[in-house]
Parts: structure tokens; sequence; C-alpha cells
């Protein structure tokens, strides 16, 4: 054997780490989060797509980037529909006017029906489009990052989640190939009725009832290896593997709690989170003996992994920067109707992350574990 794939076209190139791309995409979901400036978040979503496009490859969940997308638009509009219904922020700016209906004083604040203003639309669109920035960057994780990859990239300690991640993980590229393959079949067939009765009989039915047959079928096949097999472990050591466990899950909520209040000083609530992260970690750790494994071609974290999660970060680092010094940028007012400029420090952290277009290369459908 020379090395070279079974169709001669030379060596097949692994993609990038599961948990990297999953970092990278969560640390742009993070950016997005901070931030209600428009162009901003546009951009933020066509570098995911860019990543997306340059560095997918065919596997069954590279479609998923379009399924979220969808679904993005979708909040988009779910969100004004419910802006033009239910009322929102006020303004002067009069667009239209609907048939209102008086309602009793518990629920002041609502409307519904009304004036529909100018301010208020542009508010809601620019939370629904914070909405669908997140949509897309989860999108983006579901194309680029392999499951089977991520599966075993899991801690031991996470047996028991790890079933139920699984088929959480292959449910939607299922869905994805499922559509495709259900439509061609119904092509193939002659049917090409779109009434909504005959999509639910025929697409919509077959590819949920294929989607988790697949996904379970996947969970069985790991029980029946013996995945999660948990060995002899001494009573003091499980107490002690579940107090440090216990106390990085408090530490964590602890943590978190205090980063997001104002009263309590941010080195405090930082520590809170570093102690609590530590502990969960070692918990895991010492979790993780109790479960025997063997693992066939570790999947290493190597320097482009640690390049796209730094690349990821720089969005994150741009977005807290802009907070400081340009934060009327990031959360633009929609009062009086203006168009917002782009933030520098966010946009030059947002654009490095399209880094990973050019680190990882176009992957090759991946071959069996």
């Amino acid at each position: 054997m020379s090395g070279h794939g079974a169709n001669g076209s030379g060596p097949r190139r692994r993609g990038a780490h599961p948990v990297a791309w999953w970092g990278w995409a969560l640390l742009l979901a993070t950016a997005a989060s901070r931030t209600g400036n428009p162009w901003l978040l546009l951009l933020i979503a066509a570098v995911a797509g860019l990543v997306v496009v340059f560095c997918r490859g065919d596997e069954p969940w590279s479609g998923a980037y379009r399924v979220f997308l969808f679904i993005g638009l979708s909040a988009i509009a779910v969100r004004m529909v419910f802006y033009v219904v239910f009322g929102g922020s006020d303004g002067s700016t009069v667009l239209f006017a609907l048939p209102s209906v008086t309602l009793p004083d518990w629920a002041a604040g609502f409307r519904l029906g009304g004036v529909v203003t100018l301010e208020g639309a542009l508010a809601a669109l620019y939370d629904g489009l914070r909405l669908a920035t997140l949509l897309v960057c989860v999108g983006a994780a579901n194309a680029l990052a392999s499951p089977r990859r991520l599966l075993r990239s899991v801690p031991a300690a996470l047996y028991e989640v790890s079933v139920a991640v699984v088929v959480a993980l292959s449910v939607a590229p299922q869905l994805v190939q499922g559509v495709a393959r259900i439509r061609r079949a119904r092509a193939l067939r002659g049917n090409t009725r779109r009434n909504p009765a005959d999509l639910m009989r025929t697409v919509v039915a077959p590819v949920l009832h294929d989607a988790l047959d697949r996904s379970l079928a996947l969970a069985a096949a790991m029980a029946s290896r013996g995945y999660g097999r948990s060995a002899g472990i001494p009573a003091p050591a499980r107490r002690t593997t579940s107090a440090f466990l216990l106390i990085g899950l408090l530490g964590l909520c602890a943590g978190a709690y205090a980063s997001l209040s104002s009263v309590i000083p941010s080195p405090l609530a930082w520590g809170l989170l570093a102690a609590g992260a530590a502990a969960a970690t070692c918990g895991i750790a010492f979790a993780s003996k109790r479960v025997p494994h063997t693992r066939y071609r570790p999947d290493a974290f190597g320097s482009r992994d640690w390049a796209i999660l730094a690349s990821g970060a720089a969005a994150v680092a741009g977005t807290v920067l802009s907070g400081y010094f340009e934060f009327g940028l990031l959360w633009p007012a929609t009062n009086p109707p203006q168009v917002p400029p782009l933030p520098l420090a966010a946009t030059c952290g947002v654009l490095l992350a399209a880094a990973p277009a050019m680190l990882v290369p176009t992957q090759t459908k991946e071959g069996p574990a």
C-alpha cells in the first residue's frame, strides 16, 4: 500500500478536530450575542458561511448549514410578525396602522394591532437578526464537525450522556440527508404534488422516522459493543469524584451569576468561574477512570485546531474591546432611525474569524472509523 486512497486520488486528509469547530462556532455566536449592530451580525453570518463553503466535505451533515440558515430567516420573520401583532418599541415615524384591541390593565405594555412605527420595526429586526445569527453559527458547527469524531472525543466520564449526544447530533444530519433521498424517490415515482397533506404523508413522516431509526440504531450499536461499561472503583474514590463534580458545577453556576451581576467585582466572578472549571475538570478526569475503553487512532488536537479556536476568540475579543471604546456602535439606537456604522475593533475580530477558510482544506468523505 502506498498510502493513497482506494480511488487512487491521493491520501485522505482529515479535517480539523470537531471540538475546534464547535469551539470556533460557539465563540462566533458569543460575539454575535454581544451586539445588536445589524452590519456586524450580517458580517458574522457571512464569515460563518464562507468558512462552511471552503471547509465542509460531502458527508451527510455537510448540508446542515442551509437548514439552519432557513430556520434563522424564519426566526426573523416570526419576530417581525410578533412586533406587528403585539407591539414593542414606540416611535414617531408611523409606517401603517392596524385595527387595535384594548387589553386589560394587567397586560400593560402589550397591544393587539395599532400603530406600527419604523423605530419599533428596526428594533424587532435587530433582535430577530441576532437570533438568526446565533442559529447560523450553530448550523456552521453542525456542517463542519463530524459527530462520529466528536463522540470519540467525549470524556469517558460522560458515557451516559454521550449516547443521548450521538442521537441528538446525528438526527439533524440524517434529516438533511433523508429529505434529499425522499425528494429523489418522489420524483422517480412521478409524484410532484405539493399540497400540505401529501407532503406530510410522503415526506415529513418518512424523513422523521428514518432519521430516528438511524440515530437509535447507532446508539444501540454503541451499547451492544459495551460502550460505557463501568469498572469497580472504591467507594471513597467515587465520593471524591462526586464531590469534585458537585463543587465544580456549583462554582460554574456561581461564577456565571456573578459575571452577569453588576454588584460583584469582575475579578471575583472570573475567579469563581476558573475555580469551578478546575474542579469540574478534576472530577471528570477522576470519573473517566471507572470507564475502561480503548481508542483506535486517537484524534489529536493539533496546532491548526488551536489556530481555529484562536480565530474564534479574536471575534469575542474584538466585541469586548468595542464594548469598552465603541459601546454605542455595538448597540445602535433605533430612535431616531439612522444607519449604524461598523465598530472597528469588532469588525477586525470577526474578519480574523474567517481564518479557518485558509487553514483547513476541503474535507473529503469520511471513511469508516
